[in-house]
């Protein structure tokens, strides 16, 4: 959990408040700060001035996009208006907040960003599992999971892959297998994560 704020007041309120209530919280008084550190990877959030020295926190939140950093940003600002705060909903905040901050409304931001983290953790995850099962399929495997997850019958995915209906079913069955996959609905799940697209005549 992470507080950018050129303002020391509050950063010391927004991390107590955090700590009062078992969050443990880093604060940082600009983005090169943050980008600087050594930060914990668990799942969190950001929780961001809009207005900051130098780079608006709006140009901060494309930054870290821009490096990869994907944790939920919750803006707050003492000076924040309508089309600020649709920029950065926009731009995939998950919040814009104006102080003086509701101690509540905060906490509740804070936790939604910390579950949305979470999330998405779970999510890359799974997502590089199933990559690794990809992984070990064979290049005509792979041919074949294109034609498979159309749901079309063996017979025509034989015609379309100029394979033997028999050898469909052999490279079926281990597609099956190693991608671990329980069912046709389940398999044409996993590659739908992985953005495997179908092949079809």
């Amino acid at each position: 959990m992470f507080v950018i704020d050129d303002d020391a007041s509050v950063r010391d309120s927004v991390t107590d408040l955090l700590r009062s209530v078992g969050v443990d919280a880093q604060a940082f008084g600009s983005p090169q700060e943050f980008l600087d550190s050594t930060r914990s990877d668990a799942p969190g959030c950001i929780v961001l001035d809009v207005r900051l020295p130098g780079s608006s926190g709006l140009e901060f939140q494309r930054a870290l996009t821009d490096s990869m950093v994907q944790l939920p940003v919750i803006f707050i600002s003492a000076h924040g208006d309508i089309p600020m705060s649709v920029r950065a909903i926009k731009s995939g905040a998950i919040e814009f907040l104006t102080k003086p901050l509701h101690e509540q409304q905060l906490l509740d931001a804070i936790q939604a960003g910390i579950e949305r983290d979470r999330n998405r953790r779970r999510e890359a995850n799974v997502v590089a599992e199933l990559q690794t099962r990809f992984t070990s399929l064979t290049p005509r495997e792979r041919e074949v999971l294109t034609l498979v997850i159309t749901g079309g019958p063996n017979k025509q995915i034989a015609a379309l892959a100029q394979l033997s209906e028999m050898t469909v079913k052999v490279h079926r069955s281990q597609i099956m297998r190693k991608m671990q996959a329980k069912s046709l609905v389940d398999l044409v799940r996993m590659a739908d994560k992985l953005g495997v697209s179908t092949r079809k005549a």
